[in-house]
């Protein structure tokens, strides 16, 4: 009789090595790069001492390279802001670090606060400013690393309802709040 009830596993089960999943040195899913955003959000001392504060341009250092990955470290004082722009084929996740940030997405606004997070797809449109009237950081993780941030136009709903021709790249993933 051959049935899954007659199998049975002798011995230890871990001794068999092709059943054992590999240590990765390095993330390869989105819980694992949320995970290592988080990681380095709760080790300040890892970025705490980078950070620099630029009025008249928002500041950037690449923080950590991966194999098809990139980590950034950015700051925002009050005002400043990245403008309408996507990803091109990365996907990513935007972890804040301290202050307060603003995202705006055609669908909805939201207000980030120190440790939250927002896991985006290739192709997912916003605008990141800070509204408030202190400085902000935040961390940003991209895979593949990021080749590309093109520029977008505001209300790209409109343009679509008018007939517009929108750009590839400007698909949005549909948020909500």
């Amino acid at each position: 009789m051959n049935s899954d009830s007659d199998l049975q596993i002798a011995g230890d089960i871990l001794e068999v090595p092709h059943l054992l999943q590999p240590v990765r040195e390095h993330p390869a899913t989105v819980a694992e790069f949320v995970g290592l955003a988080r990681a380095i959000a709760a080790d300040r001392a890892q970025w705490e001492h980078l950070v620099e504060y630029d009025a008249t341009t928002r500041w950037y250092h690449r923080l950590r390279t991966g194999p098809g990955y990139e980590v950034w470290l950015l700051s925002w004082v009050p005002g400043q802001g990245s403008g309408v722009h996507d990803h091109g084929r990365s996907s990513g996740v935007l972890t804040l670090l301290q202050g307060e940030l603003t995202e705006r997405t055609e669908r909805a606004t939201r207000t980030l606060t120190a440790g939250a997070q927002r896991v985006f797809a290739p192709g997912y449109a916003h605008e990141v400013v800070n509204d408030s009237l202190e400085p902000a950081v935040s961390l940003h993780v991209y895979y593949p690393g990021l080749t590309e941030m093109p520029m977008l136009p505001r209300g790209l709903d409109s343009e679509r309802a008018e007939g517009a021709p929108v750009p590839a790249c400007a698909t949005p993933q549909r948020a909500t709040a």
